[in-house]
């Protein structure tokens, strides 16, 4: 009957003590960045899917350029390799190895997007341009859902930074997050330039 009492008075009290020390607002701030980056997988998963059908689509017209076709397969294969969640942001050695895999198929990707130009009949090929309308799409998408990854991270390791927020935090063991998305922007999220568009006619 006296531990009923006690957990009676007590539940309340605890509850507004971590209200107002911010540990619930740092678990919120902690879940939006996980979520974040989980939309953020998504849509590199979307990318990884259509590079098969994209390096299929070209395969018959790109005859002369099978080391670039080679590249970005391998590139894609690589990429399948390593499987992250949200879970493994704290794993930085797994989430460099990651983000150097989606470095190399972004630069794969932008390489057979160029050399692509050279070839008028593939540019006017129903399928490749519907491909690439997907992949525009899609890397449009993937900087999107990193910006909102990287202003997720800043509002968590900001309020784990403040006082008195950051002694709950030291408490219950949160740190700050490295931000994937700030260190290497420019090697990561570069994204193809898609922007097919038929040659003009020849004057007569």
């Amino acid at each position: 009957m006296l531990k009923r009492a006690l957990l009676i008075l007590v539940l309340p009290l605890v509850s507004i003590f971590l209200t107002g020390c911010g540990y619930n607002e740092i678990q919120r701030l902690d879940e939006q960045v996980k979520t974040t980056w989980s939309q953020t997988l998504n849509q590199y998963e979307r990318r990884a899917e259509l590079v098969p059908q994209l390096v299929n689509s070209v395969n018959a017209y790109m005859v002369n350029e099978r080391a670039i076709l080679t590249q970005v397969a391998e590139a894609r294969s690589k990429v399948g390799t390593i499987q992250v969640t949200a879970n493994d942001l704290d794993n930085p050695e797994l989430m460099e190895r990651f983000t150097a895999a989606q470095s190399q198929l972004s630069s794969a990707l932008s390489r057979l997007i160029a050399v692509s130009e050279n070839y008028p009949q593939l540019k006017s090929d129903g399928l490749f341009r519907d491909l690439m309308t997907q992949l525009e799409g899609t890397e449009n998408r993937i900087a999107t859902e990193r910006g909102r990854y990287v202003q997720a991270v800043q509002e968590y390791n900001l309020i784990v930074r403040q006082f008195p927020t950051l002694i709950t935090a030291k408490i219950f063991g949160y740190r700050t997050m490295e931000n994937y998305g700030v260190s290497k922007q420019d090697e990561i999220t570069q994204r193809p330039e898609v922007n097919f568009t038929l040659p003009e006619p020849a004057k007569p």
